[in-house]
């Protein structure tokens, strides 16, 4: 334990390591934030439905990896995962496509143009994934009438920006702790939104257990 706090004092004792680790906390404390709030025109109370379809199988896989915002409808449902799927797409097409091939080759600037390829295809692929989301919670995850607030094209159009703005920020977020903190700045959003739902987890498995064990008794 001593050689753990000991490790910990030399590391903000230097200056510019210190400042990335702050740096990169602050960022992904944002990122959780915003994971928690929910899109405009959603009644909070009324999502108990959704977290339950969502809760096992590729929903509850997602779910895991948005760090529970996609049970939560939140402005952050869809995550990371376009940018993620856009990357994808991108390195493939690099087999394939000779314009794509070139950039790769061009070394700095080459890399700046794919990444910014990859942008435009996660906005592109957002603009897809969002209505889908918004009709999926409207018709197949459980959720009535009295959970939407707002109906209408108003919430589609709003809810669709939302949902789009939620990526790019959180795009940018992944970026900047690539650029300005420690690094890896989409991998680590990704796992801390996976770890946030193991206490949860763990206390419902544990309320389980519990409740099987009295009712046994």
């Amino acid at each position: 334990m001593m050689n753990f706090i000991n490790r910990l004092k030399d590391i903000f004792s230097i200056e510019e390591l210190k400042n990335k680790i702050l740096l990169t906390i602050g960022l992904i404390a944002v990122y959780r934030f915003m994971a928690a709030v929910p899109l405009p025109g959603i009644d909070p109370l009324q999502l108990s439905a959704l977290k339950e379809s969502t809760s096992g199988g590729l929903l509850g896989l997602l779910n895991a990896f948005t760090g529970g915002a996609f049970a939560r409808a939140s402005v952050m449902a869809l995550g990371i995962m376009p940018y993620i799927s856009a990357s994808i797409v991108v390195q493939l097409m690099g087999i394939a496509v000779p314009y794509l091939q070139k950039l790769q080759k061009d070394g700095e600037s080459g890399r700046k143009k794919i990444t910014q390829i990859t942008r435009w295809l996660t906005i592109g692929i957002t603009l897809v994934q969002a209505p889908t989301y918004i009709t999926a919670i409207k018709t197949q995850f459980g959720l009535g009438p009295e959970a939407f607030l707002v109906s209408g094209a108003t919430f589609w159009i709003s809810s669709i920006i939302i949902l789009t703005a939620g990526t790019i920020f959180a795009m940018w977020l992944g970026e900047r702790i690539t650029d300005k903190g420690v690094g890896n700045g989409i991998s680590l959003l990704i796992t801390v939104g996976i770890i946030a739902n193991f206490p949860a987890a763990f206390l419902q498995e544990f309320v389980a257990k519990t409740t099987n064990a009295g009712a046994g008794g």
